[in-house]
């Protein structure tokens, strides 16, 4: 039996647009073997489809097709850390799991490349898939089939607070809400802020935190979609946050905050709790994690 730990992921990032993620310290864990016929768990107690529709499954099954390797069924169990369709990357870390751990059971046939782009092809674009296999804080961009990235570690003075409710958001609603057109101007703002966000989390430009988290192509479209969002935002720069971006597609709010602000999590719990919109969020407080996936 094969066992893997596979980090959360934050995509965007503010300006860096299906482009942008980095991994944090929440993972999902899970074991998988070969089987002779199919059998999932959750040892969690969290409810996962145990069929073959299962995303580890699916992903495993694309290793062992790619290398035209029989599979006559699997035995998975999955214990599952990131909670799904929270913009934390959850449908990717289920992919990286499967490709890793059939990438492991088979002997370790395909190289690091080969995994991140058939983890791409799956999940459809590589801003969290990225960065649950690589770790650290991940730039990536597709040509013609290919995945092509950049990974830097982290600044490790930085920490993260993820506001994360207890609702859903499904990635294709939250997709659904955006523009088909943007203007030029936008675009170049986009483009101007992402371009220096390497500096910003890895480099220790700590002051380009909140400029490069700024967006005009998404967050303001897919806000409306969040209760209490706007108020989330309000609280944690209140509290001292360096920056504060949607997650991903959302629901969860992530803010930027300096590791040694070690008062801002109890703070930003007790001030959810005043506000009838917030009190459905939850602070979860994260580092970095600048290893990804690995099999333990």
């Amino acid at each position: 039996m094969v066992t893997v730990k596979v980090p959360a992921t934050s995509a965007n990032v503010g300006a860096g647009f299906d482009a942008l993620g980095l991994a944090v310290s929440m993972h999902n864990v899970v074991s998988m073997e070969e089987w002779d016929r199919l059998d999932i768990q959750a040892t969690d107690g969290s409810k996962i489809p145990t069929g073959t529709s299962n995303l580890v499954y699916c992903s495993a099954k694309a290793v062992y097709d790619q290398l035209n390797k029989p599979l006559h069924g699997m035995r998975i169990r999955q214990q599952n850390a990131i909670p799904m369709a929270r913009g934390l990357g959850s449908s990717s870390a289920c992919i990286v799991a499967g490709i890793v751990g059939a990438n492991a059971l088979l002997g370790s046939p395909l190289s690091q490349q080969q995994m991140l782009t058939l983890a791409t092809a799956m999940e459809g674009h590589p801003d969290n898939v990225a960065p649950a296999l690589l770790g650290g804080f991940v730039s990536s961009v597709c040509e013609e089939g290919q995945v092509y990235s950049v990974r830097k570690e982290v600044d490790s003075n930085l920490s993260f607070a993820a506001f994360v409710p207890d609702f859903k958001l499904l990635t294709e609603q939250a997709r659904a809400a955006l523009p088909e057109m943007v203007s030029r101007r936008d675009a170049i703002y986009n483009l101007s802020r992402s371009a220096l966000a390497f500096s910003a989390f890895c480099e220790g430009a700590h002051e380009l935190l909140p400029i490069v988290t700024k967006d005009a192509l998404h967050q303001q479209y897919r806000l409306p979609l969040i209760p209490g969002a706007e108020r989330i935002f309000e609280i944690a720069w209140d509290l001292g946050a360096d920056a504060v971006y949607v997650s991903g597609a959302g629901p969860t709010i992530m803010a930027v905050v300096q590791r040694d602000n070690t008062a801002f999590w109890e703070q930003a719990q007790e001030a959810t709790q005043q506000y009838a919109e917030t009190k459905p969020f939850r602070v979860h407080r994260m580092l970095a994690d600048n290893i990804g996936a690995m099999v333990l």
